[in-house]
């Protein structure tokens, strides 16, 4: 009897109101007031008109992270192969994890420590603030930079000043300051000095002026020679 009552329920229920019928049915279960069986052909029931109610192909909300753009996607990886995190840190995280953290070092880097706010550093790496709060909370999870928050009031906060603390980390910075360009990216110019190979071109050129004076040379000895070997014949 009460199990026919949630069937008529769960048959005309909207379908905001399909949780409410299901708990209603577990109730009834546990209070013994319906039978396994019957508890399980409702239960398929209600999931059936859940499933009905929500058409395949409908649009979804846009919710979450930020659609991929080709430029966000080409800042991500840019930053991400810049070199500014050691491998063995780098392999703990994501290409867009990666990526923020890479911005974050080359601002303290440049300043000693990063006060730029989540929206600065999620559109200069190309991520989503979601994705910023979670390489920032892993990476102080792991031991590898210090968030120091700056409260105002209750209603206001400064951006938060992030301090890189982990020794590898900071030691292949100072490294990569050395060879690294400011902004991310590993290609350093190597350029040719025109002025050595011009010196040693000219150097190979001095012997031919003199190679006539030296023919010279050889010629009058060789007059000297012919001249002795005739006298003594």
């Amino acid at each position: 009897m009460f199990a026919e009552e949630i069937r008529r329920a769960a048959e005309v229920a909207p379908r905001v109101k399909l949780p409410e019928v299901a708990a209603l049915l577990w109730r009834a279960f546990g209070a013994g007031q319906v039978t396994e069986a019957e508890a399980e052909a409702l239960s398929n029931l209600i999931e059936v008109r859940k499933a009905a109610a929500t058409p395949l192909g409908a649009p979804r909300r846009a919710v979450g992270s930020r659609p991929r753009s080709d430029a966000s996607m080409a800042r991500r990886r840019r930053w991400a192969a810049s070199g500014r995190l050691p491998p063995a840190i780098a392999t703990r995280f994501t290409l867009a994890e990666t990526a923020v953290l890479a911005v974050v070092a080359c601002e303290i880097v440049r300043r000693g420590d990063c006060r730029m706010c989540i929206d600065h550093i999620a559109a200069v790496a190309g991520v989503s603030r979601s994705t910023v709060k979670n390489a920032l909370r892993q990476a102080r999870t792991l031991g590898l930079l210090t968030i120091e928050e700056r409260a105002q009031t209750a209603w206001r906060n400064l951006s938060n000043v992030v301090r890189i603390v982990s020794q590898e980390w900071t030691a292949w910075m100072r490294l990569a300051r050395r060879t690294l360009p400011q902004g991310g990216g590993v290609k350093s110019v190597t350029r040719t000095n025109t002025q050595e190979l011009e010196l040693r071109g000219k150097q190979r050129l001095q012997p031919s002026k003199k190679l006539p004076e030296r023919q010279g040379r050889l010629q009058a000895s060789g007059s000297r020679k012919a001249a002795q070997v005739a006298k003594l014949g």
